[in-house]
């Protein structure tokens, strides 16, 4: 995990779109129980694995939304305030993390 740079708090910048988020958060809860359900139920391979990608998917755009959330709050006032580069240089780290899969 990394942290925010210098002189900020932790606290998340998506407070308006926190409904949603939680909202798709529930949603890939209940793909990832019916998943396991699959398995117990010894449902064929290809199957599960669509629904595997379905959920990865959900969560790609839970990632992108959050990020476009820091991009248009966190790093918009960093920019402002003169620390653009830390919170660039955090930006690119996280999307590094999402091109690694």
């Amino acid at each position: 995990m990394t942290s925010a740079p210098a002189g900020t708090g932790r606290r998340g910048s998506y407070q308006a779109t926190k409904p949603e988020l939680l909202r798709r958060f529930r949603k890939v809860e209940g793909q990832v129980a019916g998943i396991a359900r699959m398995v117990e139920e010894e449902r064929y391979c290809p199957e599960v694995l669509i629904q595997i990608r379905s959920a990865t998917a959900a969560l790609d755009q839970i990632g992108f939304l959050l990020l476009r959330e820091h991009l248009a709050h966190c790093v918009a006032d960093g920019m402002r305030r003169g620390e653009g580069d830390q919170y660039l240089d955090e930006v690119m780290e996280v999307v590094r993390g999402f091109s690694r899969r």
